[in-house]
Parts: structure tokens; sequence; C-alpha cells
């Protein structure tokens, strides 16, 4: 009867630490994907500050060359 007791003991024990396992590695695919959309959003937001700079000094005519020149120094900034 004990022993039967403390192997299921054992085997629920297993079973959690595997669930664990599963959530472990979850957290981790989350973590990996929110800095990805993190690095992506900080991205976005340097070029939109880019273009309103570009927009605010050039009224019609605006060479996409250099915009995209600016967007990429200030991304290595």
């Amino acid at each position: 009867q004990n022993e039967k007791e403390l192997q299921d003991a054992v085997k629920q024990q297993e079973e959690k630490m595997l669930q664990f396992i599963d959530k472990s590695g979850e957290v981790t695919r989350l973590k990996a994907e929110v800095s990805h959309l993190k690095c992506l959003l900080q991205r976005a937001e340097t070029e939109a500050k880019v273009l309103w700079e570009v927009m605010r000094d050039k009224e019609h005519q605006v060479d996409t060359a250099y915009v995209q020149e600016r967007v990429m120094l200030r991304q290595e900034v």
C-alpha cells in the first residue's frame, strides 16, 4: 500500500516537473519574441521620427535615398 502511494507520488512529481519544463520553455520563447518586437518597435519609431523631421524641413519634394540614409544613421546611434 505504502509503496503504491509512493510510486503515485513520484509519478505526480515527474508530471509536474515535465509541465514546469514545458512552461519554462514557453516563457523563454515568449521573452525572445518580446525582445524581437521591442527591436522592431524601436526601428519603426526611429523611422517615423526621421520621416517627420524630413517632412517638416521639405514641403513637397522628398529624396527617398536621403530619407533612407537618415534612417540608417539614426538607427546606428
